[in-house]
């Protein structure tokens, strides 16, 4: 009897990051090995949860329903597309009235342009809607991963670092970090007191 293969866990990224997020690969030659995409900040990421704001549905299908979201948080915007095969995501796209906050689980996809870029988009496997503060939270806690990835970016023994050595320039990890304190700031406007608000965002 065949053992399904895990679930991964979701990463949090920021959609600044997430977008940047063009490489993808496989860790073995199975036909059902997970497709990864490899983040800039040095981690790989075949599933991601994000929370932002739904600014935006439209429906760019031609013969069926293809519903296209737009969600964004305080680097940029995640672009969600969800059709006959994520009907329950595809619905709620049809049904919500923007702008509400949502979060999303789901896997990265990418496409080649005509000109040869790689824009890259979120395939949903569910889409839930979120009060503020859920938001608020999802923020503080992307943050705190993002600068964990920064941090460990230069250990030698950390291999998807070497990769994104190798396919991204390294001078981005500055722009994230700063990206960070951007999006921390953003949530009361006010600097000075983001350590104050991690703690009272920050999870039990």
């Amino acid at each position: 009897m065949s053992q399904a293969p895990t679930r991964e866990v979701a990463k949090r990224v920021f959609a600044r990051e997430f977008n940047d997020a063009t490489y993808t690969f496989k860790e073995s030659d199975d036909e059902r090995a997970p497709n990864f995409a490899l983040l800039p900040t040095g981690d790989r990421a075949n599933r991601v949860f994000v929370v932002g704001t739904l600014t935006e549905t439209e429906d760019i299908g031609d013969d069926s329903e293809y519903w296209r979201g737009r969600v964004v948080d305080p680097t940029g915007t995640f672009f969600v597309y969800a059709g006959q095969y994520q009907p329950d995501a595809a619905s709620f796209l049809r049904e919500t009235e923007p702008p509400a906050y949502v979060s999303v689980v789901g896997k990265p996809r990418t496409f080649e342009t005509d000109d040869g870029s790689i824009n890259v988009s979120l395939r949903p496997e569910s889409i839930t809607p979120v009060d503020e503060a859920t938001r608020n939270r999802w923020v503080v806690e992307t943050a705190e991963r993002t600068l964990d990835r920064i941090e460990a970016f230069d250990d030698e023994t950390n291999e998807y670092a070497a990769m994104a050595r190798e396919h991204y320039d390294p001078d981005m990890l500055s722009m994230y970090r700063d990206e960070v304190i951007q999006a921390l700031e953003s949530m009361d406007g006010v600097g000075g007191d983001d350590e104050e608000e991690d703690e009272a965002e920050a999870p039990a």
